[in-house]
């Protein structure tokens, strides 16, 4: 049996069929041309007129894109279809990037609740983002609303002890030491349950710029 090519992929996805869409892997296709363009996922929304939300599940490979949804991206990109379907460029052996935070000598970024400490914050482009926070808020009522971003969030409690706020569960205590793994797009807020500030080793993925 013979195997389709990408030309038959394409005419398939000119005609509105949804067949080898999947297998194309169109939504890494999609995240490898907005990240030479280094255009993050609001860049694109702009362009194309899809939704932010709409882009991170098509780049995540969480749905497969319509035909309307194919056009307004070939439409916005300014590629053609066959440059869509090319399948993603592999990079060869690694970058071998590095940044040093010494202690204290993070980005400070001072909130009503929380006091972050911006790490390796002069290395652009990361995948993710490590900050420490000193947990200064001690009620949930200090908070005007949940926190809540994009991508997923891991949490290690490194002095102290907290109380972890989340949309969907009970309040969770956390101790020195413990750790969880979130998603961060579920609302959170923490509070320092303990007589001092508690605090906090923080790690998020970054979706515009993965």
């Amino acid at each position: 049996m013979s195997t389709p090519t990408d030309k038959d992929a394409a005419v398939r996805i000119a005609s509105g069929r949804k067949a080898f869409v999947e297998p194309l892997k169109l939504g890494e296709r999609v995240k490898q041309i907005r990240l030479a363009n280094h255009w993050t996922l609001e860049d694109v929304s702009q362009r194309t007129g899809l939704a932010r939300s709409t882009l991170s599940k098509i780049e995540n490979e969480q749905i497969s894109p319509t035909f309307t949804a194919v056009q307004k991206l070939i439409n916005g990109l300014n590629i053609d279809l066959p440059q869509l379907l090319s399948p993603p460029k592999r990079q060869s052996g690694t970058l071998g990037r590095r940044d040093l935070t010494r202690l204290g000598e993070g980005k400070s970024h001072p909130t009503p609740t929380y006091e972050h400490e911006l790490l390796s914050w002069q290395l652009a482009q990361k995948r993710m983002i490590p900050f420490k926070t000193r947990v200064r808020a001690r009620s949930f009522e200090e908070f005007p609303d949940w926190v809540r971003h994009d991508g997923e969030e891991f949490l290690m409690v490194l002095e102290g002890s907290i109380l972890l706020y989340s949309e969907f569960y009970e309040p969770l205590p956390l101790g020195d030491g413990d750790s969880i793994y979130f998603d961060s797009d579920m609302g959170h807020a923490l509070v320092s349950t303990s007589e001092d500030d508690a605090v906090v080793l923080s790690v998020c993925t970054r979706n515009d710029a993965d």
